[in-house]
């Protein structure tokens, strides 16, 4: 079995398990709190990419460094977002499937701003991800939104924005030197979430692991990523299966979390992974002739 598969495996079930942390730290702290501890679970693979012999740049080492930080600022945003989705109630069995969607933003801003084409597969991702965004429309008794749904839709469009920032800084700088500098975002953002909402009491030991286990996850499954593409690994192949994380988290969300679903909520997740993963979806480049 070739490396970079594994490593991308490694990278779902990371991706997976972050994705429901959140739920079980519950309101022991905010969502803002939550975000800002968790930097500690980052700092392990921050040193581990700093010992990397490939921080290298090809380009203005300054602009892609600003750019992959900005990316990082702005994940941190929609973090905070959808931790407080799961907060207010949403069930992380559709939170999850939902927020997969930012790509969505991604690609439409890359088309705008970057002149990229979508090949037929991505539109009909886009399309996909519309009657997704609509099965998970449920309105309240009131006829108005749900509130998790509102913070729920924040993250698709500051993780869409990240990672075209994320895309534009790899044109300037390696992506082990991009990843540190995104990472590093999260350090002094931490510090301006907690000084907006100190730490009011004592914090237990179950929340201190939780809390780090959001970031350690987060940033292993990052690290893992650019792993399985240093290994010569597809990007068309790797990142459609980096995707589809909702696999693990859906799972865990109704096993271990008691969550239930509707029939609606059933289609509306299964519609979002494929278009998660149409959305992903580049033709691998065409092999050169040897004869």
């Amino acid at each position: 079995m070739p490396r970079w598969f594994l490593l991308t495996v490694v990278a779902v079930l990371c991706w997976g398990v972050w994705a429901v942390l959140s739920k079980l730290i519950g309101d022991s702290v905010t969502a803002a709190q939550s975000q800002a501890l968790s930097t500690v679970g980052l700092l392990p693979v921050m040193l581990a990419l700093g010992r990397s012999k490939k921080l290298t740049a090809a380009g203005n080492r300054r602009r892609g460094a600003i750019n992959s930080f900005l990316a990082g600022a702005l994940t941190c945003a929609g973090n905070v977002a959808y931790y407080h989705a799961l907060n207010l109630g949403g069930k992380a069995a559709t939170v999850v499937p939902l927020t997969a969607l930012y790509p969505l933003v991604t690609i439409v801003l890359a088309v705008a701003f970057l002149r990229e084409r979508l090949n037929p597969i991505q539109l009909a991702g886009i399309a996909l991800s519309l009657v997704a965004i609509g099965l998970f429309n449920v309105a309240s008794v009131q006829g108005t939104l749900n509130r998790w749904l509102i913070f729920a839709f924040i993250p698709i469009g500051l993780w869409g924005v990240s990672g075209l920032l994320q895309k534009i800084s790899t044109n300037d700088i390696s992506g082990e030197l991009s990843a540190l500098w995104f990472l590093a975002a999260f350090v002094p953002v931490a510090g301006v979430l907690l000084f907006l909402e100190p730490i009011a009491g004592p914090i237990g030991v179950k929340t201190w692991l939780l809390v780090a286990g959001l970031g350690l996850f987060f940033s292993l499954g990052n690290f893992a990523l650019l792993l399985a593409f240093a290994c010569a690994g597809k990007a068309s192949i790797i990142a459609p299966l980096a995707g589809l994380y909702p696999l693990v988290s859906v799972p865990i969300a109704i096993a271990f979390l008691g969550e239930k679903i509707s029939g609606r909520e059933t289609v509306g997740i299964f519609v979002a992974l494929v278009s998660v993963t149409a959305l992903a979806w580049e033709k691998p480049a065409t092999e050169p002739s040897t004869r």
